[in-house]
């Protein structure tokens, strides 16, 4: 890590870009990338106090219902109930306590509840696909929500994403804003999906798959998926560029 000072004498940490880890930008076989990624090279954006500190992040952004995508309507959702959890963590394995973590899926059919989404697929009136909570004291998060479906989504013949969850943190702003992709363990649809290949470190792509933990699951009610979320370092999540479509 190295730092840079801003003009106004804010001092701000700097970090070397991974690139044996994380996708490039123009990825040949997620086709949609050729149209997203920069054309021209990129500039340095001075972020002055305003942006780094400003707006509050905190426990007053999350409604009481917001982590359980399950209780959000009048009826319970169709699909298989579970229970998503784990930590964040920093570069040193430590706990981040108290940070905003969103997260967005497709319903257990595999459809999106958004205008963009077309797959004839049903949509779940009891279902919205989105939620949020803030970490404890220790890093932890826990969501319950319903398993999302595999969808088509046109990138090359036949071409199905995994079951995936998206998951959105944030730290003190908006311009701290990180977001990645969860997988489930042993999906047949891995081998295809260039958007998980596009992580081309296999190490880096397997912390993007969840683990089964019975030891979580609920008994007769639901099942239970670990997965931490580390923010720097050798053991760092894959994070992706901002400007992906939520729906992919």
């Amino acid at each position: 890590m190295t730092v840079h000072e801003t003009r106004s004498g804010l001092i701000l940490p700097k970090y070397a870009s991974d690139d044996a880890s994380h996708p490039p930008l123009d990825s040949g076989e997620y086709r949609s990338s050729a149209l997203r990624h920069p054309k021209q090279p990129l500039q340095y954006l001075p972020q002055h106090l305003t942006e780094v500190t400003g707006p509050l992040l905190g426990q007053d952004r999350c409604g009481e219902l917001d982590h359980d995508l399950t209780v959000q309507h009048d009826g319970e959702p169709l699909g298989e109930r579970i229970i998503v959890s784990g930590k964040v963590l920093d570069s040193s394995g430590k706990p981040v306590p108290n940070t905003l973590v969103e997260i967005w899926q497709a319903n257990s059919a595999g459809r999106y509840l958004h205008q963009g989404d077309r797959h004839p697929a049903p949509l779940d009136p009891n279902f919205s696909g989105t939620g949020r909570c803030m970490t404890d004291s220790e890093g932890n998060y826990r969501f319950i929500t319903i398993k999302p479906g595999a969808y088509p989504w046109r990138n090359h013949d036949n071409a199905w994403r995994p079951a995936h969850i998206h998951f959105s943190l944030f730290g003190q702003a908006f311009t701290q804003r990180l977001i990645t992709q969860m997988y489930f363990p042993g999906d047949p649809l891995f081998y295809q999906d260039p958007i998980f290949n596009s992580v081309r470190d296999e190490k880096a792509r397997e912390r993007m798959v969840s683990r089964f933990d019975l030891d979580s699951t609920v008994p007769e009610w639901a099942l239970s998926y670990k997965w931490d979320i580390v923010l720097r370092g050798p053991e760092a999540t894959v994070f992706e560029d901002e400007e992906e479509e939520e729906d992919d």
